[in-house]
């Protein structure tokens, strides 16, 4: 077993934490911090500076050479700490993805970060920073070693060839999110309040220190999903998806098989016209959320065919009975479920649809529950919690219906469960 470092250029990016103590001290206190500056001469400030360099360069050069990793025949070792000693022992079995990032300056430098996503564990590993073609080699060993190649084989695998399935063009990702409500609404704002507040105040500087924060946090949030979400790529390969994106960050992440459990279909009120929809994933242990930003409804379908092989999304979708707009009045035509031989779906929201697709194989648990009101006019509704933690509802069903959902949904998902294939990478089936 030979133990590695991180690459070279690994201590500029730690040399940070120094001055990042003090940045946290300057916030934290910032009356207190201005007042030692003031007491401060030029040379003090001369003397600090020689001695918080060389001494935030060291702390950068001790922390990468007390960093070492080593892949044996069982797991991925990680030993790092300068004071105190921590070394992470990550079973190759239990690991469900290898994701390689490389932000802007890594890019530049040629350098990426590889974070590991392992199974019952809240928080990734990661090691940063490895030269940009020693991650991506080692990702190849370690999805390789996971899916129980001998390690004398694992080099000579490499990375699995992808097939592009979808590709977001950056001008139907920018008309997407001009036509969200979020914008709208954050412009709306931007707009309303600096009129009602100069017409109440006849304050100019009021009304600009209330207008720029709202023009600029209109216009943040679809920058930011924009530059994320820029050059969205999505391909099939045996280690699962693989979704490439980023306009100055770019990340290259891995969906793997059999780990997702609820896919969700967004389709806003303004895309309707368009025909395209956003789809969300739930994913056993991982933080992985979005697919496809956007994309017409036919290409996601397809799309989701090969994230769940042999699930169909459901076309017609039954309504709760009339009597149920006595419970949540007009929002109610906006609740709508089918169950299908392969998944139960539940869809919300009467302007903006949520449609949510859960296979029966990843229920973990059904539910009824009915308040007193419901109970007055014999309405229920249905639970299934899938294997990532969250739960998809079925509202305000008829009381019957609801208790046949709940004893079929749970035979349903004994048996989806016996007959699921086996979640394993690089197979050829």
């Amino acid at each position: 077993m030979a133990e590695r470092r991180l690459h070279p250029v690994t201590p500029f990016r730690r040399a940070w934490a120094p001055v990042a103590v003090l940045v946290g001290w300057a916030a934290h206190d910032p009356n207190g911090a201005q007042e030692q500056l003031t007491r401060l001469t030029d040379t003090m400030l001369l003397l600090g500076l020689a001695v918080l360099v060389p001494t935030a360069g060291l702390y950068g050069f001790l922390s990468w050479w007390f960093t070492h990793f080593a892949v044996t025949d069982s797991e991925l070792r990680i030993r790092t700490g300068l004071l105190f000693r921590r070394t992470a022992h990550i079973r190759l079995e239990r690991i469900q993805a290898v994701d390689v990032s490389r932000p802007l300056l890594a890019r530049v430098a040629g350098v990426a970060k590889l974070r590991i996503d392992v199974v019952g564990a809240e928080k990734k590993d990661e090691l940063a920073f490895l030269g940009e073609q020693e991650a991506r080699a080692l990702r190849a060993e370690l999805l390789a070693r996971a899916a129980g190649f001998a390690p004398e084989t694992a080099h000579e695998v490499g990375e699995a060839p992808a097939h592009e399935l979808l590709r977001v063009p950056p001008r139907a990702l920018a008309l997407s999110l001009a036509l969200t409500a979020a914008t709208w609404a954050s412009l709306g704002a931007a707009l309303v309040v600096p009129t009602v507040l100069w017409l109440t105040t006849h304050n100019p500087w009021t009304v600009l220190a209330t207008a720029l924060p709202l023009l600029g946090g209109a216009g943040a949030s679809s920058a930011r999903r924009f530059v994320a979400e820029f050059d969205w790529k999505v391909g099939e390969s045996p280690d699962g998806l693989r979704i490439d994106h980023g306009l100055l960050d770019r990340t290259h992440e891995t969906v793997p098989p059999g780990r997702v459990q609820t896919v969700r279909i967004v389709e806003p009120l303004l895309w309707r016209r368009l025909g395209w929809v956003r789809v969300e994933l739930e994913v056993a242990g991982s933080s992985n959320s979005v697919l496809i930003p956007v994309a017409p409804r036919a290409v996601a379908e397809s799309v989701l065919a090969r994230v769940l092989p042999g699930v169909t999304v459901p076309q017609e979708l039954s309504r709760p009975p009339r009597r149920a707009r006595w419970c949540v009045p007009l929002w109610w035509r906006g609740h709508r479920l089918a169950v299908t031989g392969t998944v139960f779906a539940a869809r919300h929201g009467l302007l903006r649809h949520n449609l949510s697709l859960v296979p029966h194989a990843k229920v973990q648990s059904v539910r009824l529950t009915q308040g007193p009101w419901q109970r007055l006019w014999r309405l229920a509704d249905v639970h299934v919690d899938n294997g990532a933690g969250k739960t998809v509802t079925a509202r305000l069903r008829d009381a019957e219906e609801a208790l046949r959902l709940l004893r079929d949904q749970a035979e349903r998902s004994r048996t989806g469960r016996r007959d699921a294939r086996p979640d394993r990478w690089m197979t050829s089936g």
